[in-house]
């Protein structure tokens, strides 16, 4: 019950400022995939969550793009154990916002896919402009626009919604490496990495996790496509951009110091 009011609560919050989502970062675009790139190629990186926590059966609800797989790389889990206790039977037939339970599940990991691909020349950040949401619910406004899902390639969560403050999110964009509809100026949906840190950082401050998460993130991205970090932008500070997402409080200075 108590999981049920806070999805409610959360979809409601989201619902209320999804107008300020659609309107002051994203820009809507057609999307066609661009050569994704098989699975059986990619390489992922992990970093651990250090903090001393045993492991424990937990939930985990099944955000858009999300495979067996990488759940049970996330958790350290079993993936037969995962089939067998939520008696799945494909493991293909995953449907998004179910409540998975992870077995003996150790401190949740970043995993962050990397595709050889040259199309990717930029790193674009912006905030969501809403107080709460994760992929699922960005994937659900976005969508009602009559775009293909969620606009950005990665999600950085604030810990609403179900998900952990510092959380990376890939998103089916990523996955399957097609253009981005997140910022149309200087054409950064066909070279420029989208990613989105939960939060309107032009009223509040982006949390240390979530600092912590987007340098980790940048970095791993920086040194495998080779992106400068003149190339790493602030949407509105992309050429032709008028907004000003991330947010007049982003900590520009101190990410710059880190990356």
């Amino acid at each position: 019950m108590r999981y049920l009011v806070k999805n409610l609560v959360c979809g409601f919050a989201l619902l209320v400022s999804s107008t300020l989502l659609l309107t002051s970062c994203v820009t809507p675009r057609a999307i066609k995939s661009d050569s994704a790139v098989p699975h059986s190629t990619t390489s992922t990186y992990e970093t651990v969550h250090t903090r001393p926590t045993p492991r424990q059966g937990q939930y985990h609800s099944v955000a858009p793009g999300e495979t067996l797989w990488r759940i049970a790389k996330m958790y350290d889990a079993d993936i037969d154990a995962l089939k067998d206790v939520n008696r799945i039977q494909n493991v293909r037939d995953l449907k998004v916002g179910r409540k998975l339970y992870v077995p003996n599940a150790a401190p949740r990991k970043h995993i962050v896919s990397l595709y050889p691909n040259k199309k990717w020349k930029n790193i674009v950040i912006h905030h969501s402009a809403t107080g709460v949401g994760n992929s699922m619910q960005f994937n659900k406004a976005h969508k009602k626009k009559g775009w293909k899902g969620v606009g950005y390639h990665f999600i950085i969560d604030n810990g609403t919604c179900g998900k952990d403050d510092g959380q990376i999110e890939t998103t089916p964009r990523w996955i399957n490496q097609e253009d981005g509809a997140h910022c149309k100026a200087g054409e950064m949906n066909k070279t420029g990495i989208g990613i989105c840190l939960v939060g309107n950082f032009s009223k509040e401050r982006v949390s240390r996790k979530q600092l912590n998460s987007l340098v980790y993130l940048v970095k791993t991205l920086q040194g495998f496509y080779h992106i400068p970090d003149n190339r790493v932008f602030g949407h509105g500070n992309v050429p032709g951009a008028q907004t000003e997402c991330p947010g007049k409080k982003f900590p520009w200075k101190k990410f710059r110091r880190r990356i």
